[in-house]
């Protein structure tokens, strides 16, 4: 899960991997469920997630490596109310985090109807690091703002 503040920018970068890197195995990982309640063609959409036993509710506006983001945390109760509106625009998950030069690379691992399909995403404290970001050999191509790869388009499809 993110740590954005209530009202503040995401600033990502998210790639294709060529390979997964060896410490892999010893990352935190975590199963994630996704759904969505609402998604514009102007990229503005609200998100449900269950990563564990948290659940959260996202706002998001933008693509590509900025964005405007604002999350909250849900009950069980509340996310077991929202998560039936979702049907047909869902996703699931496997998620390592492994943290790389004081930055975090979340490594999604799709299951279901996306099986096989790996991602790395970077989120980086302001632009000027984000812009200064070598990737590590083992990333492949990047596709930030790709909407092929994006986790709406993906749950939609």
């Amino acid at each position: 899960m993110k740590t954005a503040a209530p009202n503040s920018r995401e600033i990502e970068r998210k790639f294709l991997l060529k390979r997964l890197p060896e410490k892999l195995r010893r990352s935190r990982r975590y199963l994630i469920a996704q759904g969505y309640l609402a998604a514009e063609p102007g990229g503005r959409h609200v998100r449900l997630r269950k990563r564990g036993k948290t659940a959260s509710l996202t706002f998001k506006v933008g693509r590509g490596a900025h964005r405007e983001e604002r999350e909250i945390k849900l009950s069980s109760n509340q996310f077991a109310l929202l998560w039936p509106a979702t049907v047909g625009r869902r996703l699931r998950k496997l998620r390592y985090e492994l943290p790389w030069k004081n930055l975090l690379i979340e490594i999604d691992i799709y299951r279901g109807k996306h099986n096989g399909l790996v991602v790395a995403e970077v989120e980086f404290p302001d632009r000027a690091t984000c812009r200064k970001f070598k990737p590590p050999s083992w990333f492949g191509r990047e596709v930030t703002g790709e909407k092929r790869y994006s986790n709406v388009r993906l749950a939609n499809e």
